[in-house]
């Protein structure tokens, strides 16, 4: 699996949020953040379809349409890459810059605590 544009993550969030999703429901729901057309919005779609991100239902009227990937499997992906291009792979590299840049809560600080002494490393 490729990574996801910016455009395909908001389209994946509609169809992540739904099941068997129509097309006027898609772009409703797209519309207020993108201002995309009905037109535009099909496109996207029938793209991402050939990329096999997305199943269209052509048997039914009107064509429904649903994701083929899970909102895990594309975060994990770009949670990779991310760590492989800023950080060198390295994990420490990456958690160390957002405490640095993040202010975190007494329960974060605890959770991230035992995440870390249950971690066999």
């Amino acid at each position: 699996m490729q990574k996801l544009s910016d455009s395909e993550w908001l389209v994946m969030s509609v169809l992540w949020a739904g099941e068997n999703c129509l097309l006027g429901e898609i772009t409703d729901s797209l519309y207020q953040d993108t201002k995309w057309s009905r037109n535009t919005v099909h496109t996207y779609l029938t793209r991402m379809e050939k990329k096999g991100l997305v199943a269209i239902d052509r048997t039914v009227d009107p064509h429904r349409y649903s994701a083929l990937v899970t909102r895990e499997d594309c975060s994990r992906r770009e949670r990779q890459q991310l760590l492989n291009k800023v950080y060198g792979g390295s994990v420490g590299d990456l958690v160390a810059a957002f405490l640095k840049e993040s202010k975190i809560s007494a329960e974060e600080k605890e959770r991230l605590n035992r995440l870390l002494d249950d971690m066999e490393v």
